[in-house]
């Protein structure tokens, strides 16, 4: 068997990398090899902005292994929601390439219980106030926004999971996303950041923003389009001051979680 954590992708190396020590870490824990396989983009990084030479994606990643002779293939999905847009098409790429090459078994581990995603949020934002002194913040909780409602689903539970577990320790926590498709059919993403950074109670003093994304890239880090945005907010008021948490992926708890869903992926796989 072949495992490998896998995620969306990114022409970013920082999320690579991020992939990469991720797989390394679960397969510590677990004492199981994981490799860092990304289901697009990713193969598109220059070979050397990556230490260990290019990155896998999963339909060559797969091919070449299958061509090797391996016919049995765990994934361990590393997405904020498995059940999410990426996760069905995904699942439908294997299918659609188990038919081209003649055949081979995939299956995948269970992804981020909303209880593990809300524990570290509570975590990370407890770590962020307390380094920047702050004392009962608001929270905003952001996602990426996407065409599925079972996404959004998945971050409203989160946030109000956190919200109870950070109690009196914040003023106040809502749920947001990065951005939307367009159209009232995909309305169930708002509040945007850039929406939320404007409502009372979000638009002035202390804000601390969660992401609930797993890597650095485009969007999440330093450079990225959620401090674009939250900068952008800062500069229409003068009394808001933004700060962010640590990222989901990279927190212990998260490295855990995902070494205990493949330990239980693995002895039911090991059942006669």
């Amino acid at each position: 068997m072949r495992i490998a954590l896998i995620d969306n992708g990114s022409l970013e190396a920082a999320a690579h990398a991020g992939l990469r020590a991720a797989a390394a870490a679960i397969g510590g824990v677990a004492d199981a090899s994981v490799e860092a396989v990304s289901w697009r983009h990713s193969d598109r990084i220059p070979s050397y902005a990556l230490e260990g030479g290019p990155a896998h994606t999963l339909v060559p990643w797969v091919t070449d292994l299958v061509a090797a002779g391996e016919r049995e293939f765990l994934f361990i999905p590393f997405f904020i929601s498995p059940q999410g847009a990426i996760g069905s098409l995904l699942r439908r790429d294997l299918a659609a390439l188990r038919e081209k090459l003649g055949g081979f078994d995939f299956s995948f581990a269970e992804g981020f219980a909303e209880e593990a995603l809300a524990a570290i949020v509570a975590d990370r934002v407890r770590e962020a106030s307390g380094a920047a002194g702050l004392r009962k913040p608001a929270v905003l909780v952001v996602d990426h926004g996407g065409p599925r409602r079972a996404s959004a689903a998945v971050r409203d539970s989160v946030a109000g999971a956190a919200r109870a577990l950070l109690g009196g320790e914040v003023s106040r926590l809502a749920a947001a996303s990065m951005e939307s498709p367009d159209g009232p059919e995909f309305d169930f993403n708002r509040p945007l950041l850039a929406e939320a950074l404007l409502a009372p109670g979000f638009d002035s003093g202390d804000v601390v923003i969660a992401p609930l994304f797993l890597s650095p890239g485009r969007h999440a880090g330093p450079g990225g389009d959620l401090a674009r945005i939250a900068r952008e907010a800062e500069a229409r008021s003068a009394g808001l001051r933004c700060h962010f948490t640590g990222l989901v992926g990279t927190h212990p708890l998260a490295t855990r979680h995902l070494a205990s869903s493949l330990e239980s992926s693995l002895r039911v796989g090991a059942l006669p």
